[in-house]
């Protein structure tokens, strides 16, 4: 289903966002908002049910992962799914100007930046002089953070750096905070199985 025709409530497009990505992971995807009729409506405007922000790796295609297609989300993408002013300023916007009902942070297995990070944690790299160097300083916060709760896979600082990009939205987009409170948003926060396509709740507010 289109995620157009999803009523405008978290629960319901978080129940179609799932729904998607179990028919990708079934091998049953269709066919979702492709048609030239539907493209030419929306150069009038956009109205996405969702919000997500993920890591830039090819590996990981938003719209593929949840089966949804033209005008169905507003993607924002950056290595490690790292927050700056940059991509706090474009969550606010959507989510001040778009009315989308779900926030969606999606990391992913086999994290480019992650790796980096921890190799960096683990002595075997230097970090980077040059413009990469706020990306691995951003996500081995993360991973000292899962550290020192005992948590020491790469998995699990995967983990740790989705849920630490969900806190800070939530801490920084002040429209976030008062969207969740009225109810009428919810935030995941996901990891993208590269090894079966499916997605683990990694933390969630305001849907179930």
């Amino acid at each position: 289903m289109p995620l157009s025709k999803v009523p405008k409530n978290p629960q319901k497009v978080w129940e179609a966002l799932q729904a998607g990505n179990e028919r990708l992971v079934s091998g049953n995807a269709i066919s979702v908002n492709t048609e030239s009729r539907l493209r030419a409506r929306l150069t009038r405007g956009q109205d996405p049910r969702v919000i997500v922000l993920a890591c830039s790796d090819s590996r990981a295609p938003i719209e593929h992962v949840f089966n949804i297609g033209f005008g169905d989300a507003f993607v924002i993408r950056t290595a490690g799914h790292i927050l700056d002013n940059a991509v706090l300023a474009s969550l606010d916007y959507a989510l001040e100007n778009l009315n989308a009902n779900l926030l969606v942070v999606m990391g992913h297995q086999s994290c480019g930046a992650v790796g980096a990070a921890s190799a960096f944690l683990n002595g075997e790299i230097n970090l980077p002089t040059g413009l990469q160097r706020p990306i691995i300083e951003k996500v081995a916060a993360s991973a000292l953070q899962a550290k020192r709760q005992g948590r020491e896979t790469r998995p699990d600082f995967e983990r740790e750096n989705t849920a630490q990009t969900v806190s800070q939205i939530i801490a920084d987009v002040p429209a976030a905070r008062r969207l969740l409170d009225a109810g009428t948003l919810g935030v995941v926060g996901l990891r993208y199985l590269l090894e079966d396509s499916s997605v683990e709740t990694v933390v969630r507010h305001g849907v179930d």
